[in-house]
Formats: structure tokens, C-alpha cells, sequence
């Protein structure tokens, strides 16, 4: 039946191939328009598991006391010493022009020239104070010495000004869209005005700005990832190379590469129609897209190829080819297809947007390099140089051949299966070790000397707190900061976090209000205790402006803030685990500790999106493969011969993972899915070819020699070739992309090796021949 359908479909094809070919150029054309139109997107609301437990806390109250997308900025005076009159020029100017760039939260700029940087002290009369920087302030001898008493006073030193006064802070909470035109904020517009506005127009060799948070990071990322187009011109030159000395053929090298680069045209397009943009991740899948194509087609030309040097007209072996390859070509494709889909379980958007743009890549390329390809190649004669005796090349090739045909034997098969047992196992045991999230300080996504990182490495050196920041929304009833026991919970609650390894240090209303309690009294520390009565308690809540951002308006929700020494997984895992211990103890009627807000909430949240995803990513990519095959091969044997090899190489590429120090984050948690998407590609067309001829009764051995004469160059063609693209990732500035890259490279190579030696090992045992 099968079989009858592909023969109709073939001729129908074929009959009318100039119209197809016509239409195919048509929507080529259009699609390529819709590509033109294609423009970056780096929201941050794509960067978060929106419905994860922790960002519901942080969504509803984002408002109020703002939420993870900030940014600060850290001026730096290069003598050590911020006290002098260019400095403080420089610092305010800094200032008024964040405050005035669109897509700023003005109310939420905080610098010492903000008016709600205020100090307290104790007089005599009771407390006296004001602004750190007076109304009368004059850069001034006098002025700088009443700046810098101001400054003690506030307690501001490690937060809005370096520990060592050679720098001061300015920070900003973003809006989630910009007030000029009513659009969602452009992230990476934003980050190139802060490199205009800021550090283009006030750096000079007296002083330095450092600008660190997410949008300054995406705009980086997204900096570097326009390197990723070199990468293509240099991958599509190296797949030249590679595809001519295998066809040996002008045009069974352009056609390939021509149709797997309208594959990445179509895919671009599609993005666009369905209203989509490229974030830096998802501008990988077009190079991913491109290889794929290569080696579907490296399939299609060395079929026609072979067709052709056994005499038949090149319409015929076109026509011959695209019949053999639909079926075990278009069921790889899917598998791929069906593969990255399964990433749209894992709740956050740049790794959903990521499938869609992998799968309607991938989904195109059945189009693409399995109908359009065939039909291509029709139009065009091509000649084979045939000899009588075999050439040198082909003798060493045979070779070869018949030296890997002996893994399909009983006495090889034992021996790689045994070693193939002892690899997995080997692996397995790394694997589990396998960190969640980054292992890294600084912005994970970028090396560690790069600009973003070294400021990040600065405002960590000299300030004491940083964007390394996890909030706890304590959610109470209102009015309930004015009781007692509430705060004394609070409290509580704050020392016992203050002591876990990885938080440097806390601030919460039950904390301010104790040292302004001890101010009432004269200062004496013997009263930086909360009073126990309500109106005492009241006083002191009195002096603390919701401006602080320790309570919202009606005093029912105070967050305490937890300011970590950086956002590593493990630092992170500890820190979220003795939260929730405390908070199950602590959680009752009156008050609940809800994690999480900040930026490290929003990393724990993310980092545990993808624990939970894991798992269930994999069983749904290896359950789609296995369904997949079954379906094609309608054999159980087959489809697990097929399955092992991925299962092996996926355990592998974790304890790689390990070895490397590269944790299981965002960016690499669809590596595994992508590689066995691609990897399966390899198995399928050995045994698809196979099978037939067992099924015919032909001993395993000489079955795997077949297909490695028909197939075996394609395979190990194209695993050098993806293996050989991917490499030069390497040399990305993006860290994560250098990290898929040596990922992708490990597991397309033994992918391939695992397609010609533990398959047909395999293979040799379920098919075993009867004595």
C-alpha cells in the first residue's frame, strides 16, 4: 500500500515537475520577503517559566516592589576616590540621563541624587535628616565633606556607594514596555542606547561605567550573536569543500547546498508569518537547519549517483532515488520533527520559540531536500566517469567496508556490546553527578573576560550587594506590620536565611525597624530591638517610606531581601532549600514566606523548570523515536537496534556535560533533544536498508555490507560534516554557543560511530542465523 501511494506520488511528481518546480520558486520568493522582514526579540518575559510557582509571586507583586529586570550602573573614579567635583558632575549627569531613557521605571531610579536617598540621626531633640545630597549641594571642599558625613549617616556604603568610595550605583527597574510607542520594550534597542547614552558619552580615562543587569546582558548576547552569520558563510564553505570531494560533481554540490539554504529561507519566512522574531538562541537553528538539509541531500546525490553509474538516465535514477529515500528520508525528518516539539513541554518561551523554529525547519526540508532536490537534479545531465576496473580510491573503500561488516558478526558483536555495556555505565555514573543551572559566575551565556562579565566582576569586588538578589514576599493582612508577633516572625525568619552558606547579607522592615528603634533611644544598640508595643511599633514603621521598597502601601506584603555571594546552581540549591524549610515551620494563618522575586528567583524558578523538564523531555523524544520507527520498520528488533545507540550517546553527552563543568541550563537542555533528533537520522537509513534485505533471508553481514556500499559514505559523510560545522562554535564569543558546539560536535560524531559499530552489533543479535 505504502509502496503504491509513493510510486503515484512519484509520478504525479515528476510528470508535472516544472510547475512544482515553478510553485516551489514562487513561495521561495515570498517566504524569502517574509525573512527580509525577520527582526530580533530578546524579551525578558521569554526568559522566565511564567507559570512556575515562584513567578506568579513575582508577577503579582512586580508592581510594587519592582522585579528582575533592572539595571545598574556603577561609576567608577580611577584614582580610588569619588570625592572631587568632575566626579560628582559626571555621577549626576549619569544619573538624569538614565532617568530620562525610555523604557525606564523613573520612580524606580535610586543613585545618591535621588530624592528619596535619604539619612537619619539622632539629635537630641530626637531624629533629625534629609536628603544625602542637599538642596544646596555645591561640589565645594565643604559640599563634598557634607556629602560624604551624609553618606555614613544613611548607611548607604556597600549599596548606592563601593565599600571603598572609589565608585557609586545607579540602578533602574525597566518598564515591560516602552512609553513612547505603547510596544513591548526592545530589550536590544535598550542595551545599545545605555552604551550611547551612558558609557559612549561619560567614560574617560578618569572614569569608568560599568553597566551590568538583563538587558545590558541580552544586548551582549545579542552582539555576539551576530557572529553566528560568519559562522555560517564559514560552515557553508567547509560543506562545499566536503560535499564536491564526495559528489566529485559541480552540480551535485550546488544543488544540495542550494535547496538546504531554501530550506533556511522557508523556515526564516515561516517565523515571520506565524509572528515571531530570533532571540540569540533560536539564531542557531538556522546553521542546525542547513546541516540537516546537507545531509539529507548528500543522501539524495549519492543515490542518483549510483543510479547513474549503473546506467540510467539522470530523470530516471532522480525519479529511482526520490522512491527509495521518501519513506526512510521523510520518518528521519519527522523523528527530528516530532523531537524538538517535545521541547514546548518545557515552560519557557525562548526554548518553545526554539522548537517551532527547529521544527518548521526541520518540517520543510521533507519539501525541500527530499521533493524539490530530486526534481532539481531531473533537469540536469550528469556524467559519471565509469571504469572497467576499480580505481585505487574505491578498492580502499571496499576495504573498509568489509572491515566494519565484521561488527555485524557474533564473535565483534559480543565485544562491542560488552564495551558499549561498560561505556554506559561509565557514563551514567558522571551523568548523575550532573549539575542544574550555572556553574559560573557572572552572565553564563558570555566568557568570563567578557565586558559584561568584568563589570559584574567589579560591582561584585567593591559593593555589597549586587543583581545576585533573591526576594521573599512575606503576604500578610493589612496593617499587619504594626503587630508584634508579625515582625518578630519576620525577624525570625531573616536570621535563620542570614545564616545559610551563600547569603552574604539581609534587609527586611523588621531589621530597619529595630535600628530605627535604637535611634529613638539615643542610638544605644541595646534597643535595636522591635518594640513590643503598637504604638512604640508604629513609630518606628512611621520613619520607613514604602519608596524602600520593604512594604507596599497598606503594610501586608514586606519582602526580605536575600543578597547572595553569586548565582551558582549549587549556591542557589542550598539557599532555596533552607527557605523552604523555614518557611514550611514558620507559614501559618497570619503570614506566609513566598519565594520567589529577583533575579536569582527568577534563576531558582528557571532552574527547576528544567529539572522538572528533564526527564519528561526525554521520554517524550525517545517515545516519538520509538513510535516513529516502529511505524516504518513494523518491527520491534529494528526499532530498539536504532534506539540503543541514541541512548548510549545521550547518557555520554551528560557525562561530557559533567567533565566540562557546563551545567544543565537553558541553552543546553535542548542540546540532548536536538542530538538525538538529528543523531537518529543515521540509523535510520543504515537499517532501512537492511531490513529489506533481511527480510529476504540474507545473512546480517553481508545486509550491513550492502548498506554501507549503498549508504555508508552518505552517513559518515555527513556526521563529519554537521560534526565539522558545528566545531567552529568553538571560537564563538557567546559561551553558550561554544558550548553547544562542542556538545553538538561529540554527539553528531559518535552518533555516526554508534550508527556503524553498535548497530549492527546489534543487529547481529536479534538477527542471529539459525546454525
Amino acid at each position: 500500500m505504502l509502496e503504491k501511494l509513493v510510486n503515484g506520488f512519484e509520478s504525479f511528481l515528476f510528470r508535472n515537475r516544472a510547475w512544482v518546480v515553478g510553485i516551489f520558486v514562487f513561495l521561495t520568493l515570498f517566504l524569502g520577503f517574509q525573512a527580509s522582514q525577520l527582526k530580533m526579540d530578546a524579551a525578558f518575559i521569554k526568559n522566565i517559566p511564567l507559570h512556575h510557582s515562584y513567578m506568579q509571586t513575582y508577577l503579582k507583586h512586580q508592581k510594587d516592589f519592582g522585579g528582575a529586570n533592572s539595571i545598574m550602573v556603577a561609576v567608577e573614579d580611577t584614582s580610588g576616590n569619588i570625592f572631587n567635583a568632575n566626579y560628582f558632575d559626571t555621577l549626576k549627569n549619569v544619573h538624569d540621563q538614565l532617568f530620562f531613557i525610555p523604557g525606564v521605571d523613573r520612580a524606580q531610579v535610586k543613585s545618591i541624587f535621588s530624592p528619596s536617598t535619604r539619612f537619619t540621626e539622632v539629635v537630641e531633640d530626637g531624629f533629625a535628616g534629609g536628603p544625602v545630597i542637599p538642596a544646596d549641594f555645591s561640589t565645594s571642599v565643604s559640599g563634598l565633606e557634607t556629602v560624604r558625613d551624609n553618606i555614613e549617616k544613611a548607611g548607604i556604603v556597600g549599596r548606592l556607594i563601593a565599600n571603598d568610595y572609589s565608585a557609586a550605583m545607579v540602578s533602574a527597574q525597566l518598564m515591560d514596555f516602552d512609553p513612547q510607542t505603547g510596544k513591548p520594550l526592545d530589550t536590544i534597542a535598550f542595551a545599545a542606547q545605555l552604551e550611547k547614552e551612558l558609557r559612549a558619552k561619560f567614560e574617560t580615562d578618569k572614569v569608568k561605567i560599568h553597566i551590568i543587569g538583563f538587558a545590558k546582558m541580552a544586548g551582549d548576547v545579542a552582539d555576539g550573536a551576530k557572529g553566528v552569520l560568519l559562522f555560517f558563510v564559514i560552515a557553508i564553505l567547509i560543506t562545499a569543500v566536503m560535499v564536491y570531494l564526495f559528489s566529485k560533481s559541480i552540480i551535485l554540490t550546488v544543488l544540495p547546498l542550494v535547496c538546504s539554504l531554501t530550506a533556511v529561507v522557508w523556515q526564516l519566512g515561516l517565523l515571520t508569518v506565524i509572528g515571531f522574531g530570533l532571540d540569540p538562541m533560536s539564531i542557531l537553528v538556522p546553521f542546525l537547519v542547513f546541516a540537516i538539509g546537507v545531509s539529507h541531500g548528500v543522501q539524495m546525490i549519492n543515490a542518483v549517483r549510483r543510479r547513474v553509474m549503473d546506467g540510467q538516465t539522470t530523470k530516471a535514477a532522480a525519479a529511482s532515488a526520490f522512491r527509495s529515500l521518501l519513506v526512510p528520508g521523510g520518518v528521519a525528518l519527522l523523528s527530528d520533527t516530532v523531537g524538538f516539539i517535545t521541547l514546548l513541554s518545557i515552560d519557557i518561551g525562548i526554548i518553545r520559540e526554539l522548537a517551532i523554529s527547529a521544527s518548521l525547519g526541520v518540517g520543510v526540508i521533507i519539501f525541500t531536500n527530499l521533493i524539490l532536490l530530486p526534481l532539481v537534479i531531473s533537469f540536469t545531465e550528469i556524467k559519471v566517469n565509469k571504469t572497467a576496473e576499480p580505481t585505487a580510491e574505491e578498492v580502499r573503500t571496499e576495504a573498509i567496508w568489509r572491515f566494519l561488516a565484521r561488527f555485524a558478526t557474533p564473535k565483534y558483536a559480543v565485544v562491542v556490546i560488552i564495551a558499549t555495556v561498560v561505556l554506559y555505565f561509565a557514563g551514567l555514573q558522571q551523568a548523575n553527578q550532573m549539575k542544574i543551572g550555572d556553574l559560573q559566575g557572572g552572565a553564563p551565556a558570555l566568557h568570563q573576560d567578557s565586558r559584561y562579565n568584568l563589570d559584574t566582576f567589579f560591582i561584585t569586588d567593591h559593593f555589597s550587594i549586587t543583581t545576585d538578589v533573591m526576594t521573599v514576599i512575606v503576604e500578610a493582612a493589612p496593617e499587619a506590620c504594626t503587630y508584634h508577633d508579625v515582625l518578630t516572625q519576620i525577624d525570625e525568619f531573616e536570621w535563620l536565611v542570614r545564616n545559610t552558606p551563600g547569603v552574604e547579607s539581609t534587609v527586611s522592615l523588621a531589621s530597619v525597624a529595630k535600628k530605627v528603634n535604637a535611634g529613638f533611644n539615643e542610638g544605644n544598640p541595646r534597643w535595636e530591638v522591635l518594640p513590643r508595643t503598637t504604638a512604640s511599633l508604629v513609630q518606628a514603621i512611621g520613619q520607613i517610606p514604602t519608596t524602600s521598597g520593604l512594604l507596599n502601601g497598606d503594610c501586608s506584603v514586606m519582602p526580605v531581601y536575600l543578597f547572595m555571594k553569586d548565582h551558582k546552581a549549587e549556591t542557589i540549591e542550598t539557599v532555596v532549600a533552607k527557605v523552604k524549610a523555614v518557611a514550611a515551620k514558620m507559614d501559618n494563618d497570619k503570614l506566609q514566606f513566598k519565594l520567589a522575586s529577583g533575579p536569582v528567583g527568577v534563576m531558582a524558578a528557571t532552574n527547576e523548570a528544567v529539572a522538572e523538564a528533564q526527564l519528561p523531555m526525554m521520554l517524550y523524544v525517545y517515545g516519538a523515536v520509538f513510535v516513529l520507527c516502529l511505524i516504518s520498520f513494523k518491527s520491534l528488533k529494528a526499532t530498539v537496534a536504532v534506539i540503543i545507540p541514541l541512548y548510549v550517546v545521550s547518557t555520554l553527552a551528560q557525562a561530557l556535560m559533567t567533565q566540562l563543568d557546563i551545567g544543565l541550563a537553558v541553552s543546553t537542555l535542548p542540546v540532548i533533544a536536538l542530538g538525538v533528533g538529528i543523531g537518529v537520522d543515521y540509523g535510520i537509513y543504515i537499517l532501512s536498508t537492511m531490513s529489506s534485505k533481511l527480510s529476504n533471508g540474507m545473512p546480517v553481514q553481508q545486509a550491513y555490507y550492502e548498506a554501507l556500499v549503498e549508504r555508508g559514505s552518505a552517513v559518515i559523510f555527513t556526521g563529519l560534516t554537521l560534526a565539522i560545522g558545528v566545531s567552529t562554535w568553538f571560537f564563538s564569543a557567546l559561551k553558550f554557543q561554544m558550548d553547544m558546539g562542542i556538545l553538538l560536535t561529540f554527539m553528531f560524531v559518535v552518533n555516526m560511530l554508534g550508527a556503524i559499530i553498535i548497530l549492527p552489533a546489534l543487529a547481529a543479535v536479534f538477527w542471529r542465523q539459525p546454525k
